[in-house]
């Protein structure tokens, strides 16, 4: 099937079952690799994505389930205030260890930020509780957003 998707403010025209996880078209149609590929099951947040602002995990959101909502992924989320002092924050506190799972953590992050712009650890809690990080980065990951939230 055709879909035309909306992704970081462009439109791509693709074929492919409905059916397909956005995680996939991603990655292996549109070649966007920032977005990865942890568990499978929604479960990890590696796979966070934004879907009309709202985080989602792509893994588990087929194509033909977005219609006309916009997608933004880690490639444009440093385009948005949050996304950029997150960057600026994760950069600054060397909250990176192995890196995989920092996508998804900055995009849950950056839907954090922009809802409640002065998280409190509760906050921060309950809006990263379902991305995962293998190297136990949190105590960092939690600096990062308060750095960037001004708190």
């Amino acid at each position: 099937m055709a879909f035309t998707l909306k992704i970081n403010g462009s439109p791509h025209e693709i074929d492919v079952d409905g059916d397909i996880s956005l995680l996939w078209v991603l990655r292996d149609v549109l070649g966007m690799t920032g977005t990865k590929f942890g568990c499978g099951q929604a479960l990890c947040g590696a796979c966070t994505v934004h879907i009309d602002g709202r985080p989602a995990r792509s893994c588990q959101t087929s194509v033909d389930s977005i219609g006309d909502s916009a997608v933004t992924t880690i490639e444009a989320v440093g385009r948005t205030p949050q996304g950029a002092a997150l960057q600026k924050a994760w950069l600054d506190l060397e909250v990176v260890q192995c890196g995989y799972c920092q996508s998804g953590q900055i995009m849950s992050a950056a839907a954090l930020l922009k809802e409640t712009p002065k998280p409190n650890d509760a906050d921060i809690d309950s809006a990263m509780s379902g991305n995962v990080c293998r190297c136990g980065t949190y105590q960092r990951i939690r600096a990062a957003i308060q750095l960037a939230a001004g708190v």
